[in-house]
This record gives structure tokens, C-alpha cells and sequence, in this order.
């Protein structure tokens, strides 16, 4: 049975020790050719093409083609091993603009590029949060996020919330996108198809009975209107609209600040 909650000397969770390189190798095994990227590489796999729910320190083994019991020679149960595929599937993050450039720049460049991540790992929203970032590539996403809002005036707790509430936008957009797709609500049509096609049935629905701001916002024609293209699964329009509010936010916060200075 996987050790639960096994933690590396100063309390640092043993799938983070793994994931910086902190804990110790094991010695060669019966299984030639394992190790900690291979176990990883093979778990995302199953997850990327079956979900989170499938993978298992057994069904990882029989992808890689070894017994289970192997496996615990490098990772000590699932728990670890979730820690690792998530470090492993959000990756460095992607260079962004110049941070001369302004910060609204660099933190729409660092939403979206998240928004990428989740999108071609949607079983990543599947994973609780159970610590701030400790993991190296989380680590590294969070000193790009607060390198954009060095000069911004914000002090460091400002900078955190305002790091705290994209990434809560990002992972809220990304677990209602996979959700849908779970539940196959777009598996026969384009996305912008199945977002029609909800208006439609929910303008039958509320044609009679007291729904006048739903009708209202029908009548108006605008949110059927899904022909320009900006609809992807990763940026639609939507998910645009809601980082704009965000940011708009956030301006209106560092102009406050930086006029008091």
C-alpha cells in the first residue's frame, strides 16, 4: 500500500523533495531503464488520454511494462506522483514580453499562457491544491508573475492577491471547460456550435414565465452571435472578457497606488 502524507526531513513533502532533485536516488532495480521521468511521462499519458481517474501506480506500471511494486522504488505512492505529473505538465513557464513593456503585459501574457497549460491537461483542474507553490516550475511561474509586478507600487501582499486571483480565474475558466467536455456537451459540434445551441434551448425554455432579463438579453442578439472566431478552448471570448475585468481591476488598484507615492 502507498505511504500517504510522507514527508522529507523539514517537512517538505516527498514528491517535491523528488521533483527538486533533494531526495536521494535509489540504487539500481530489477527494472532496467527506470526511473522518475519515465514513471511521470507514462502517468501523464494515461491521464491525457483517459483522466485523472485512471491513473493509478498500477496502471502506470502496466503502461510502462513493470510491476507495481517497482515503481514505489522511486515514488512512494500516488499522492507523489500527482505532485510530480503537475510539476511535470505545467513545465517552465513561457517567456513572455519585455517586463518594460508594463505589467498588464506581462500578466495577460502569464493568464493565458496557464489557460494553454490547463487546456492540454484538463485533468490538472482534477488535482487539489493542498499547498501554496512548492514544486520547482510552480515556483518558477510565480517569480515570472511577480517579476511583471515589481514596479507596480503594489506591496507584497497586494502582488500575492492579485497573483492568488488570476490564477483562481485561470483554474475556475479551464475546470468549467473540462466539465463541459466531460459531460460531452460540445463532443458533436465546434464550441462555438454548442454555445449556440445552449442559447437556443434556453431561449425555448424561458419564452413564457417570469424570465424578462433572460428574454432581455436574448432579445439582444449579441450572445448568439459567435462568428467571429474568437472562440477557442483556451481563449474564448469569455474567458477574455473576465481577464479584462480582472486586469481593469488591477489598474485601477496600482494607479491608487503609485498616485499616493
Amino acid at each position: 500500500m502507498a505511504k500517504k502524507d510522507q514527508e522529507s526531513p523539514g517537512g517538505l513533502p516527498e514528491g517535491v523533495a523528488i521533483a527538486w532533485g533533494l531526495r536521494e536516488r535509489p540504487g539500481r532495480g530489477p527494472a532496467r531503464g527506470l526511473d522518475v521521468r519515465r514513471i511521470v511521462t507514462a502517468a501523464i499519458a494515461v491521464a491525457d488520454a483517459e483522466g485523472l481517474g485512471a491513473v493509478s501506480m498500477s496502471r502506470v506500471a502496466t503502461q510502462i511494462g513493470v510491476s507495481t511494486m517497482a515503481l514505489y522504488r522511486y515514488v512512494s505512492g500516488k499522492d507523489d506522483l500527482l505532485t510530480l505529473m503537475e510539476d511535470e505538465a505545467v513545465g517552465l513557464p513561457v517567456p513572455g514580453p519585455d517586463p518594460a513593456e508594463g505589467w498588464r503585459a506581462g500578466m495577460e501574457h502569464w493568464a493565458r499562457s496557464y489557460a494553454d497549460v490547463m487546456a492540454r491537461h484538463r485533468w490538472m483542474v482534477r488535482i487539489p491544491i493542498s499547498t501554496p507553490p512548492l514544486s520547482p516550475h510552480s515556483v518558477m511561474w510565480m517569480e515570472q508573475a511577480l517579476g511583471y509586478l515589481r514596479h507596480t507600487g503594489l506591496d507584497g501582499e497586494e502582488k500575492l492577491g492579485v497573483l492568488i486571483t488570476l490564477n483562481g480565474y485561470v483554474r475556475s475558466h479551464s475546470s468549467l471547460v473540462a466539465d463541459i467536455a466531460e459531460a460531452g456537451w460540445d463532443s458533436e459540434a465546434e464550441p462555438e456550435k454548442a454555445e449556440l445551441r445552449y442559447w437556443q434551448l434556453l431561449s425555448e425554455l424561458t419564452r413564457t414565465g417570469d424570465f424578462p432579463a433572460i428574454r432581455e438579453l436574448l432579445g439582444s442578439g449579441e450572445v448568439q452571435d459567435t462568428s467571429d472566431g474568437t472562440g477557442d478552448e483556451t481563449g474564448t471570448a469569455e474567458f477574455d472578457f473576465g481577464l479584462a475585468v480582472i486586469l481593469d481591476g488591477v489598474a485601477a488598484l496600482v494607479a491608487r497606488r503609485q498616485n499616493r507615492s
